[in-house]
């Protein structure tokens, strides 16, 4: 299993957020704050099987569309999880 964390500016999170929902994708939003003048961001928590870390990946960048040139729409990082467990 691996844990996604997407870091994007406020205004991408809720097309980010319904694309992987549509798609059965689990997501748990956090507002933060973060980079330049501390503007507005959300950071997207995905937790998803080895095998759907692609996919997920995917459906993120179809969802934040066509970018200018060397703008950077979101930051990800796939870290690895041992043990899941819900209570």
């Amino acid at each position: 299993m691996k844990m996604i964390i997407v870091i994007v500016k406020d205004h991408d999170a809720d097309p980010v957020t319904q694309a992987l929902t549509s798609e059965n994708f689990r997501v748990t939003r956090i507002a933060s704050t973060g980079g330049f003048m501390r503007a507005g961001v959300a950071t997207l928590l995905i937790g998803v099987d080895d095998a759907d870390v692609d996919a997920a990946i995917r459906v993120m960048r179809a969802s934040l569309g066509e970018s200018k040139p060397g703008e950077k729409r979101a930051t990800l990082f796939v870290v690895p999880v041992e043990k899941y467990e819900q209570v």
